[in-house]
Order: C-alpha cells, then sequence, then structure tokens
C-alpha cells in the first residue's frame, strides 16, 4: 500500500513537521494514523515529502519527521482535455476520473449544444466543485502534481488554446465523419496535446469547423459512442499509454 497523501502549501524539506487544520484533522481522525507509519506532503504542483508519523495530537495534529523529498517532472507531453459542461453531477465524474488517470489540464467548455450554463453564483461554485475535486482526486490517486481546472472558456477562446498545441483533436462520434482512429493518430513525444470533448448533443458544425481552423481534426475512439463523462478519461488513458507516459 503506498503512502496516503496530504496537502500543504509549502513542502518542508527537513526535521519535524506539525500537520494541522482540515488535512491534520483527516490523518488523525478519519485515517487514524499511528506512530511508525509513512506519509507523503504535496503542494499538488510537483512536490512533495515522504515522512514518518511521530505522534497524533488531539483531533487535528500529526507530528511527523521528514526523511526525504522528492520532485516530479514537468509532463512531456502535457495532456488537456476541453471538457464540455455536462448535466448535473457528472462534470465531478469526469474531473474526478479523468485525474486518477492522470490528466494534466482540464478546461470546462461552454459548448453550444450544452444544457448546463455556468453563469454568476452557479458558476462559480460549479468551478470551485471541479477544482475542489481535482484536489481530492489527485490526493485519493497518490499524485504529486495535481491538474489545473481553468476558468470556463468560450468557444472561441478554445479555439485559441487549440491552435497553441503540438497536437490537437476533436473526439467524434460520427463514424460517417471525415475522422481518423485517435489510436493511430501520430502523437508527439514533447509539447502539448489538447483534446475536445463535446456535450451530450455533440459538436455543432460551427464549433468544428472553428476547430478546424485552429489545427484539430476530429478523430474517434472506437465503435462505440462513449457519454461525455467517460470520453475525456478513455482519451486519456489511451494517450498516456501511447505516448510512453504508462511505461
Amino acid at each position: 500500500m503506498t503512502a496516503p497523501v496530504f496537502v500543504v502549501e509549502n513542502v518542508p524539506e527537513g526535521g519535524q513537521y506539525v500537520l494541522e487544520g482540515p488535512e491534520g484533522r483527516h490523518a488523525v481522525s478519519v485515517r487514524r494514523l499511528t506512530a511508525g507509519e509513512d506519509v507523503v506532503l504535496a503542494d499538488g504542483r510537483g512536490r512533495g515529502a515522504e515522512a514518518v508519523v511521530v505522534a497524533a495530537e488531539g483531533k487535528d495534529r500529526l507530528v511527523v519527521e521528514i526523511t526525504g523529498t522528492v520532485v516530479e517532472d514537468d509532463p512531456r507531453p502535457r495532456i488537456t482535455v476541453v471538457q464540455a459542461l455536462p448535466k448535473g453531477d457528472r462534470g465531478e465524474l469526469a474531473v474526478e476520473t479523468m485525474t486518477e488517470t492522470g490528466v494534466d489540464a482540464v478546461v470546462p467548455w461552454q459548448a453550444a449544444r450544452c444544457i448546463t450554463q455556468w453563469k454568476g453564483d452557479r458558476g462559480a461554485k460549479s468551478l470551485a466543485k471541479w477544482r475542489a475535486t481535482a484536489r481530492e482526486a489527485g490526493k485519493q490517486s497518490r499524485r504529486l502534481r495535481f491538474p489545473e481546472i481553468a476558468d470556463a472558456m468560450s468557444t472561441k477562446q478554445v479555439g485559441a488554446l487549440l491552435a497553441t498545441a503540438d497536437f490537437a483533436a476533436v473526439l467524434h462520434e460520427d463514424r460517417a465523419a471525415d475522422s481518423g482512429a485517435l489510436a493511430l493518430a501520430e502523437l508527439p513525444q514533447e509539447g502539448s496535446i489538447v483534446l475536445v470533448v463535446g456535450p451530450e448533443g455533440g459538436v455543432s458544425p460551427q464549433e468544428l469547423e472553428l476547430f478546424a481552423q485552429a489545427g484539430a481534426r476530429p478523430y474517434r475512439l472506437g465503435r462505440s459512442v462513449l457519454r461525455t463523462s467517460t470520453a475525456g478519461t478513455a482519451a486519456t488513458a489511451l494517450l498516456l499509454g501511447r505516448t510512453g507516459r504508462w511505461s
């Protein structure tokens, strides 16, 4: 069993460290960690400290001894999924499973055919939920670097993002469309990969045209049609395997 991960703002370099607050409470009162157990303190930005529990104090203080530090290299190639807003809580499900799989960034996209609308306070709360989900899923999957959850983008903004990618693709479910298989696409070993996952109603022709102008071709995953909340996870797994990041 790998050591559980707890989030800290700044990773300690050595000596003893006291984990307090919500993370300390989770370690002491929920995980019930005791002296001698291993933990990892991570900042979610690629740095972590390996530590051994010295003592649990009260309900929310965990005293640990730092035994080493580790730095995770920047991912190569970097994988970003532009995720059209799903209905209900399926957005958090998509973020959770993509985080567990290994995606590097997620961009919420207000597509033309999205039923869900992020406006005002509702949009801010939804974005906060996505970011909290990425953080918790990152901890659960023992990641040192959590995926970045960008502010929601418009179609025009997504087009600008695609234009900067070393490989850009729109996941498309239409077998009759002029789309190749993502499993056979020529992928870069460096730089950035950006995938667009459309809403349940599909990517509109106008959006496909704009994305094509930015250099993003349509690709299919396979014979079956996946829901918008699962397509990004499946595509991320495929790319992690093909680029060697899962080797």
